[in-house]
């Protein structure tokens, strides 16, 4: 049987044309960018409100028939619907992808990347618009690949750089994975950059990622960086 046409069948292009407005949250100017953020809230309350619709028409179809209960039209139609309305805002547009799909071909790989800036950039605005630690952490750990484009590894390194500027935040440890998935020149000499400056969440930060960069088989856990911190303040 063909696929139903759905936020799983759509292409790069259809994704730039729901998602294309996003790129204002990360956008310097801040008109732009509070424009983006009241557009956001208003697709997001859109996308409760469908996926809140769709709950209750699984909840009424579940008391009556549960052997046809995906095939029932209102619910088939209200999901339909609820997906049709999330491809169009973030996080939601983000939990639509197939878990089995390569994120180095998947067409919202744009869009995970955008989420990731965002809360690297206006850390703020994201967790009062669209707090989503489970996401971040999918995310990262997502996209934590080798083989990417030299575009997106490009990104995903100003990412990393941008986030051992500042104090830790939920979930940023996993941005070690990333680092040694996009491990080279590049993200070194702007780690060394980081260690060197006078910010000190960027000399701990980078002085630590790069020393497991250089020691790819220590795990990164909470031991080992408390470890890595008593004997930097002692040496």
């Amino acid at each position: 049987m063909a696929e139903a046409a759905g936020p799983n069948t759509y292409g790069p292009g259809e994704w730039a044309e729901r998602l294309g407005w996003t790129y204002g949250l990360i956008a310097a100017d801040n008109v732009e960018r509070g424009a983006a953020l009241v557009r956001l809230d208003e697709a997001r309350a859109e996308a409760q409100k469908a996926h809140a619709q769709y709950n209750e028409y699984w909840i009424q179809a579940s008391r009556s028939d549960a052997e046809t209960l995906f095939r029932a039209p209102e619910v088939v139609a209200a999901r339909a619907r609820a997906d049709e309305v999330e491809s169009r805002c973030l996080p939601e547009a983000l939990w639509l992808t197939r878990p089995a799909d390569d994120i180095r071909t998947c067409p919202q790989l744009s869009f995970a990347l955008l989420f990731l800036e965002w809360e690297a950039r206006y850390p703020e605005e994201w967790t009062e618009h669209a707090k989503a630690w489970g996401t971040k952490q999918t995310l990262i750990r997502s996209v934590a690949v080798s083989g990417h484009s030299e575009v997106v590894t490009e990104k995903l390194i100003d990412i990393v750089e941008l986030v051992v500027q500042r104090a830790y935040r939920c979930k940023d440890r996993e941005y070690v994975r990333v680092a040694r998935a996009v491990d080279g020149d590049e993200l070194r000499t702007r780690l060394n950059w980081a260690r060197h400056s006078h910010n000190p969440w960027s000399q701990l930060h980078a002085g630590y990622v790069l020393w497991l960069l250089d020691h790819p088989a220590i795990p990164n856990t909470l031991h080992v960086w408390r470890t890595w911190l008593a004997d930097t303040r002692t040496s």
